[in-house]
Formats: structure tokens, sequence, C-alpha cells
């Protein structure tokens, strides 16, 4: 277990500049091209009139995914069927109808960092455009992990990365204050950084958490616990 001298500078890390909004994929590879058919770039407006991008994952038809750290002015296309972003081809682009953000989510602490989208059509059924399962609370803890996304790589530089990146991940306690209630942790150089956040934490089949912040002086990577809100992730998709 970690000191309490460290146990703080660890929640005062998370709760202040060190937590960065994640996403670059380091240490990994490029994925096999639709072998992760779930998977969706998140395009959204910013207040200052940029365009930029998280990314998500889908879980039915009508439904995307992602974090809700990622919430600008306004969060308006998702693309599905993506491998390669600058080569679009037979991929679907549809606007976003209406967004739910996690009632609990705090900014300050990404705590409940979860996102629903839902879209305006249903998405058309694929071999490359596909709905992957989440875990429910009966599912128990995972270990051995994956994640990807199209975020910046050691290669890119300040860029996002051409093609999806996935990369390992072995996840462990979170070792700071009420960490195991909110995150499912990782630690290490390998995992994730800036551009990816959003994308999904996949154990076996099924989606446990997401990308949600990364500890960069600790190297420990963040991922919202999906299994926490399947009551009210049924109601949303359910009542809408």
């Amino acid at each position: 277990m970690l000191a309490h001298s460290t146990l703080l500078l660890l929640t005062l890390a998370l709760t202040a500049q060190d937590a960065v909004h994640a996403g670059r994929i380091i240490g990994g590879k490029e994925a096999t091209p639709h072998s992760r058919p779930y998977m969706t770039v998140v395009e959204r407006h910013m207040s200052n009139g940029r365009i930029t991008y998280c990314g998500g994952f889908l879980l039915r038809e009508d439904f995307v995914m992602t974090a809700a750290h990622c919430t600008g002015r306004s969060m308006s296309i998702v693309i599905l069927g993506v491998h390669n972003r600058e080569q679009l081809v037979n991929t679907q682009k549809i606007s976003v109808k209406k967004t739910f953000p996690n009632e609990g989510y705090d900014n300050d602490t990404y705590r409940n960092d979860i996102l629903l989208l839902k879209l305006n059509l249903k998405a058309e059924l694929t071999s490359s455009v596909s709905p992957i399962a989440l875990a429910g609370p009966e599912d128990g803890e995972p270990q051995m992990c994956s994640v990807a996304g199209w975020g910046r790589s050691e290669n890119s530089g300040k860029n996002l990365t051409d093609v999806l990146m996935e990369v390992n991940v072995t996840l462990g306690p979170c070792e700071f204050e009420n960490g195991d209630t909110y995150f499912y942790c990782s630690t290490g150089r390998d995992g994730i950084g800036r551009g990816d956040s959003g994308g999904p934490l996949v154990c076996g089949n099924q989606v446990y958490g997401l990308v949600s912040a990364k500890i960069e002086h600790f190297d420990i990577h963040l991922f919202a616990r999906i299994q926490n809100h399947s009551e009210w992730i049924k109601k949303i998709m359910n009542d809408v």
C-alpha cells in the first residue's frame, strides 16, 4: 500500500492539473482493420470554434457511449466503421440527437465520467459496424484488458494517429482515496495519454470501463467504471 503522504499526493494529482484528458496509445500497435467494429470517432465543437475529437463505442444501433469530459459546446457527429481517419471510405456519419451526461459526473475528479449519445438515425450494422456488450455488476473484477484509439502515439507528435491503435493493459488496485469505487486502474508507461478519451476498456468480449484520465506523474491510467451505472444506462436507452 502507498504511504499516507503519497495517497494525498495522488488524490491531489487526480483533482488538479496532473489529471489530463486522456488519449494516446503508448506502447501499442496498429489494430487489424475493423477488428473492433464498435469503435467510433466522436466530433465535438468547442466554445472557441475549434473542432476536436474523442473516442467512443457503439452500444446499440442508436446509442454511443463516450466520456462526459468530452462534452464541448456541442457533440455533432459520430463516425462509425473507421480504421484510417484519412480514408473514410464505407464509413457512416450520423448526427447526434441528444446527449445524456451521467448525473453524478464531477469535472474536478472525473468521477462518473460517462456520457450517452442518442443518434438521429440507427446505424446500419455490417462487418465493420456493430455494437459491443457492457459488463454487468455480476461479471466480477477483470484483470487483463485492452484499449484502442486514434490518439497521439510515440511517433505522431502532436497529431492524432491516422489508424486505430491498440494496447493491452493489466488492471490493479487504484491506490488513492475511493479510487476503486469509481475507476479501474493500470500503471506503467504503456497505455493511454492524450486523444483516446471515451474509448472502451475491453476485457474478454465486454466493456467494463472507458478511457477517462491519466495521472501523468505517476503513470496511472484511469478508466471510468461502467458497471456502477447499469440501471441508469438501461433507463436512458429504454425511455428515449
